[in-house]
């Protein structure tokens, strides 16, 4: 049987169980973009204590849950 036929089969059988499939595409963690964005992003959070009171806000509307 060749792999295609094999892989056919294999999706046969799948879409029997009810299943279809699905391509998703997410971020190359391995480029060096990604980490840039990543530092940035890092950044803004770590300095966000610093230049905003949402979190104040965040924790005046809170309830305690005990």
């Amino acid at each position: 049987m060749s792999v295609r036929e094999r892989v056919a089969e294999h999706r046969r059988r799948m879409r029997q169980q009810g299943l279809r499939p699905l391509q998703v595409w997410v971020p190359d963690v391995r480029s060096h973009e990604f980490a840039d964005e990543a530092r940035r992003q890092a950044s803004v959070v770590a300095a966000a204590d610093r230049v905003s009171d949402d979190q104040d806000f965040v924790e005046s509307i809170s309830a305690d849950w005990e």
